[in-house]
């Protein structure tokens, strides 16, 4: 896992169907690339005006976190997603990013493969072992 793939309101993009998909990759929130969707270019979060003036990385580094915006995206990942932005960032504030990756790595690896089981269905696209449902 890349620390680079951690956006700056916690999603890890090494678990997300998008990045790890063959066909139209995202190439993580933090990359500048025109191949992003629309809805990525746009994202209120990475286009913050707080987190650009203050050259911030995370968002936990905001004064008015967490912001409504990520209070309605944790909310949604946490009942469809099975992971929560704040305590992302909340654990990376107390341990760093590399303990964060580690604990990521755990999580999310295949128990069949070792490969990685996105957070965006529960399965892994290596294997196609299923960890949950959505």
């Amino acid at each position: 896992m890349k620390s680079k793939l951690i956006a700056p309101c916690g999603m890890n993009c090494n678990i997300c169907k998008y990045y790890n998909r063959e066909k139209i990759k995202c190439p993580g929130c933090r990359i500048e690339d025109e191949s992003k969707s629309k809805y990525c270019k746009e994202c209120i979060i990475i286009n913050c005006q707080e987190i650009k003036n203050k050259n911030s990385d995370f968002c936990f580094k905001c004064s008015r976190i967490p912001c409504r915006r990520l209070k309605n995206l944790d909310k949604r990942y946490k009942t469809k997603y099975h992971m929560s932005m704040l305590e992302n960032l909340g654990f990376i504030k107390e341990n760093g990013i590399k303990e964060f990756l580690e604990k990521e790595m755990q999580k999310w690896k295949c128990p069949k493969c070792d490969g990685i089981i996105t957070c965006h269905g529960g399965m892994c696209l290596s294997c196609g072992y299923v960890k949950y449902k959505n």
